[in-house]
């Protein structure tokens, strides 16, 4: 079954195997994908005037919203991207353009199609990657004797490269190293990124990138690998010959265009009134900036541009002190599905650490076990675990469910340390074990110095 074509039902049900709770969210984001295979079907004409319904998330941190779209994204193999609406700034101020968001979703999508078209073209380049380690594993004397032109001798290079080929395959020489040749080529994205030129680069058709490569050409320098690394190694560079560039970047940014996620978080921070002064100088410009790419524009990249018509946007916030309404309002507009997600309850919070099919305590227990040591958490200790986290996020700062990872951490602390020291031993957590660990701790009046 195709993911593009997942139901809603088949989605909701997907993301409940990861996520405790949150319902309404589900069912929102899991239409919104459906609603892009819905549009696939429709005439040219009017699948172009049907744009996605955005979506705005509203909770407290740690109640699964970032979550929900990665996991989203992943199940539909869609390119997906989170940012942070604090991050940026009004064109004008020092920060990132808010386009930049677009450009680093072309990139991505970009190393997702490579990724896809090298795994398809393996068997071709594991062929390539065989034939170099046989050249370089093959004795010289071997390889040139009785000079090339002769029958004779091109049979004998022949059976012998085919005995070395036999050898490789059977794993005779994985013991042995080999030397390569490895160029190290120089970050100039992320170069011109720092130096706030990535905007002028993508303008340029990426002609600022060119022009950097070329002033600081890579470092090239001779490795020893063992044949089992020299053969990845060398199935890399025949893949990268073998992939067409041009195929890979049109197909990226037509995957960006029809399927493409940008989760922006926090955009409640710059929601509300703008001040005169002070760092908060650009939020409302940060909103005017954000206004077109919502709404549907072209944004250019250095390699080519780049239509966010049908990109699906999601952005999240807190709202503990600006309200949705406190945006502007045509940016409000953008975002006509909203949804709230709860408080995790003390329930919830039992469900996560045993439900999701990678829980926190499936990945404690199976830390462990690569010690040698059998570790078991008993229903009241889970229960206790998730009743402590409940109390500490009502008292302090609720951060959700990430509060679990502080107190599992603490009642594991010590067998944790230890573990290679108790191979072959079983240990039971119960609900006296975690309240023995955990009562002490949160009894303390300045509980800010435990990662509570």
């Amino acid at each position: 079954m195709p993911l593009i074509s997942l139901t809603p039902q088949e989605i909701v049900a997907e993301l409940d195997k990861h996520i405790v709770g949150q319902a309404a969210a589900k069912r929102a984001v899991a239409i919104a994908v459906r609603n892009r295979w819905r549009r696939q079907q429709l005439p040219q004409a009017l699948a172009t005037a049907v744009i996605p319904k955005n979506i705005l998330m509203i909770g407290p941190t740690g109640v699964g919203k970032t979550e929900i779209a990665r996991r989203l994204a992943n199940l539909t193999g869609a390119p997906f991207i989170k940012v942070e609406a604090t991050k940026y700034t009004e064109v004008g101020y020092v920060g990132r353009d808010v386009e930049s968001m677009v450009r680093d979703l072309v990139e991505i999508a970009i190393r997702m199609v490579q990724q896809e078209q090298a795994a398809a073209l393996r068997e071709k380049a594991a062929a390539g990657a065989e034939e170099r380690l046989i050249d370089m594993l093959l004795p010289l004397e071997e390889q040139g004797r009785g000079g090339g032109g002769d029958p004779e001798t091109q049979e004998r290079l022949k059976r012998s490269r085919e005995k070395m080929r036999g050898q490789l395959r059977a794993g005779m020489f994985d013991a042995a190293a080999v030397e390569v040749s490895v160029t190290e080529k120089p970050q100039t994205g992320n170069l011109l990124g720092m130096m706030g030129m990535d905007q002028m680069d993508a303008m340029g058709g990426g002609g600022l990138s060119e022009m950097f490569e070329r002033l600081m050409p890579g470092k090239t320098q001779r490795r020893r690998l063992r044949v089992p690394e020299a053969r990845e190694f060398f199935m890399q560079q025949e893949a990268e010959k073998l992939i067409d560039r041009e195929s890979v970047v049109q197909q990226a940014i037509e995957r960006v265009e029809n399927s493409g996620i940008i989760f922006i978080d926090e955009i409640d921070k710059i929601a509300g009134a703008e001040s005169k002064s002070g760092p908060d100088v650009s939020r409302g410009g940060v909103q005017r900036d954000l206004l077109p790419i919502v709404e549907g524009s072209t944004v250019t990249t250095k390699h080519g541009p780049v239509r966010t018509d049908h990109v699906l946007f999601i952005a999240a916030g807190a709202f503990h002190q600006a309200k949705p309404s406190d945006l502007m309002p045509e940016l409000q507009g953008r975002f006509p599905i909203r949804v709230e997600l709860s408080d995790l309850t003390k329930d919830d919070l039992t469900r996560i650490l045993t439900e999701p099919e990678n829980s926190l305590m499936k990945q404690t227990v199976s830390l462990l076990s690569t010690e040698e040591v059998t570790v078991e958490f008993t229903e009241d200790a889970v229960e206790a675990i998730a009743e402590f986290a409940y109390n500490v996020n009502r008292k302090q700062q609720n951060i959700g469910a990430r509060r679990l990872n502080s107190i599992v951490e603490k009642v594991c602390e010590e067998l944790s340390f230890s573990a290679s020291e108790r191979r072959g031993q079983r240990h039971v957590i119960n609900g006296r074990t975690v309240k023995e660990r955990l009562t002490k701790i949160t009894a303390e009046e300045d509980r800010s110095k435990y990662l509570l």
